[in-house]
């Protein structure tokens, strides 16, 4: 099956962008000697998450029979499918009697791309492979027979929050149970008995078919598995979970979700918990605008079953936003009364402990300009103001590094005539290393402004991923800054003041051949890199970029800048010779 990668939303990117700067940092260190070695110029001398393995769980419970108030006597069957609505301040639930289950499940506050009202229910897949809040069952012509009964509802049409609903189904053999409890927030209360010939059958709730949210191959490569084991969270991306596989407890939250929705299982007695993966394949329109086109691509839609193994079951379930507001504000115990922390949903990644402090900063800003793109902006000119002493040591170091160029040509020219293999190549890196030390310069210190500034990148970068508050958030032509620039003004501005800043900030011993192809391949890279990633990374990096080379001119006008332009001249003037 083929693999489908969102660049913004696979898990771990923010490690493999991390690469692709270190190694763009490496190969300008290492380019210098390597480009003089094969094309020496005359003017100068050559320079989570394996999951734990399938158990096997009956479907039925070996422990002794038990009664229920509807596992015997008269049968409770509907004659016709019928509908119930749950609605409070954040949600809009519809319940179908057929199967007890949620046929929508429709947020309020959140909308999708077209601007309405976003459904979490994904109805091409749930119709395939299940509503939520139907029941899995190890036994799959039982699990297909609970939910396709027609339950017979405590209420029909609207339901009144707080309040509790009750389904009920039995034909003699088969009895069934399920009751539903609402308040004012994202949780609900979930308790399911079910009962086969008197003995207890172990029924997970679940959500099986991904989310409403999830339109294209990469929203749909977005989903994962997750659950939190004491400080332990394990996420497991979409092309790793295993169907059917069942994961032991003990565990606080078990959820299933994507880039920023979530539906969480929140069992009351965790040591005794189990969580189901479920996947399936979906063939998805290869043109999304075009939905009657005839090829299409195949996608993974996930899904996850948890609860404790004994019934009847009571558990709660979040479904709703990966906010850390929302989630803050969720008050979840066990039933000995532990707390559980829902916030372990938010996942900052690798550059968690900065990201997180930079998106509450960023967050404390909005409450003051109230649009998160001039945020950003605000953000990004007080770092780029904290790094100007950074930038003006840079120079220094540059300038220094210019001054001990033509001794460290001497002594690369003494040794010139060995080998790179040859032994006697060590006494000239140490000679240079006495002299640089004797000088007072750092081989890094005209670096250290990028070496500072990329962490801030990787942060803002992972940020971008988990904040669902930059989701659709607008910002001058750009509607959705969690998503690319439209018109790639961004990117094109990054990659322009990049090279602008290039051309205007000295590089010590760079050949003009080296220092032009730098200045042109660098900037392309990283636009390459850039024009698929979120608007808001571009915004932060551009204007950081634009900053920088604001602060370049002026220093350039400097006495330390006029020093290092009339070094240059005066070496350019000796190479013209």
């Amino acid at each position: 099956m083929a693999e489908f990668k969102n660049p913004q939303q696979e898990s771990g990117n923010e490690r493999q962008l991390l690469l692709v700067f270190v190694l763009t940092f490496v190969v300008m260190i290492v380019f210098q000697p390597l480009y003089k070695k094969y094309f020496p110029s005359p003017a100068a001398p050559p320079s989570p998450a394996a999951t734990p393995g399938a158990q096997s769980t009956p479907a039925t419970n070996p422990e002794p029979p038990r009664t229920n108030s509807a596992s015997k006597g008269a049968l409770k069957q509907a004659q016709n499918e019928s509908s119930l609505v749950i609605e409070n301040d954040v949600y809009r639930i519809t319940f179908s009697s057929r199967g007890a289950q949620v046929k929508s499940w429709v947020l309020k506050k959140y909308n999708n791309d077209n601007h309405q009202p976003l459904d979490l229910v994904n109805a091409g897949a749930a119709e395939k492979f299940g509503y939520p809040l139907s029941l899995f069952t190890y036994d799959e012509s039982l699990r297909n027979r609970i939910n396709s009964a027609l339950f017979v509802p405590s209420a029909t049409g609207s339901l009144t929050v707080p309040g509790t609903v009750a389904f009920e189904y039995s034909d003699g053999a088969l009895s069934v149970r399920k009751t539903f409890s609402f308040d004012s927030s994202y949780l609900i209360t979930v308790q399911t008995s079910v009962f086969l010939d008197d003995k207890t059958v172990t029924a997970f709730p679940m959500w099986p078919a991904g989310f409403g949210d999830e339109a294209n191959p990469a929203g749909y490569a977005s989903a994962r598995v997750e659950y939190q084991n004491g400080s332990n969270i394990e996420r497991i991306a979409a092309k790793k979970v295993s169907g059917g596989n069942t994961i032991r407890g003990p565990f606080s939250w078990a959820a299933v979700g994507d880039q920023y929705f979530a539906a969480v299982f929140i069992p009351e007695i965790p040591q005794n918990a189990a969580l189901v993966t479920l996947r399936n394949g979906l063939e998805l329109p290869k043109e999304p605008k075009n939905p009657n086109s005839q090829e299409t691509i195949r996608v993974d839609v996930i899904g996850a079953a948890a609860a404790t193994l004994n019934s009847p079951v009571t558990e709660r379930i979040y479904v709703g936003p990966r906010s850390l507001d929302v989630l803050e504000g969720t008050q979840v115990h066990t039933i000995t009364g532990a707390p559980q922390d829902l916030r372990g949903l938010v996942n900052f990644g690798f550059f968690n402990l900065i990201a997180r402090p930079l998106f509450l900063w960023l967050k404390w800003t909005y409450k003051y300009v109230h649009n998160w793109g001039w945020a950003i902006v605000l953000q990004t000119l007080i770092i780029s103001i904290l790094l100007l002493p950074l930038r003006i040591s840079s120079m220094k170091s540059a300038l220094k590094m210019q001054k001990v160029q033509p001794q460290m040509n001497s002594i690369k020219e003494k040794y010139k005539k060995y080998s790179m293999r040859d032994p006697r190549k060590q006494d000239m890196n140490q000679e240079i290393a006495d002299l640089m030390k004797r000088e007072g310069v750092s081989p890094a210190g005209g670096c250290l402004p990028l070496l500072i500034q990329m962490p801030f990148l990787f942060a803002y970068y992972s940020m971008l991923n988990a904040a669902i508050e930059l989701r659709h958030a607008h910002w001058l032509w750009i509607w959705d800054l969690s998503s690319r620039d439209p018109y790639f003004v961004l990117p094109t501005l990054m990659v322009v003041s990049m090279i602008a800043a290039q051309r205007m900030t000295p590089q010590a011993g760079m050949d003009p051949q080296q220092q032009k192809m730098m200045n042109v391949v660098m900037p392309l890279t990283m636009g390459f890199i850039f024009y698929n990633l979120a608007s808001g990374l571009n915004l932060y990096y551009s204007l950081s970029n634009l900053v920088s080379t604001v602060q370049q001119v002026v220093m350039n006008r400097t006495k330390l800048g006029r020093e290092m332009r009339e070094l240059a001249a005066k070496r350019a003037r000796k190479k013209d010779k």
